[in-house]
């Protein structure tokens, strides 16, 4: 009994160690997203990376979008989040 807790803490603290670092970005940079696209009228809700780019979650006229920017703060695609 007591193996079975022990393997299951260590695989859910496991599934943790591994979304932590999925969303790990430079303060700096999602700083200067965040106020970028707050000047363009979006409410920034998070800040996260995939696939090499930032992937900002955000909201405008009511809508849930997912704002994908490059290193040089460069808006590459938007979509709708559903």
């Amino acid at each position: 009994m007591t193996r079975i807790i022990a393997l299951a803490l260590a695989l859910s603290l496991g599934g943790i160690a591994q979304a932590s670092d999925y969303d790990k970005v430079d303060p700096a940079k999602a700083e200067a997203i965040k106020t970028m696209l707050t000047e363009q009228g979006y409410e920034v809700c998070r800040i996260k990376t995939e696939d090499g780019m930032y992937e900002a979650y955000a909201m405008k006229d009511g809508q849930r979008l997912e704002i994908y920017v490059n290193d040089d703060l460069e808006i590459v695609r938007t979509k709708t989040d559903d």
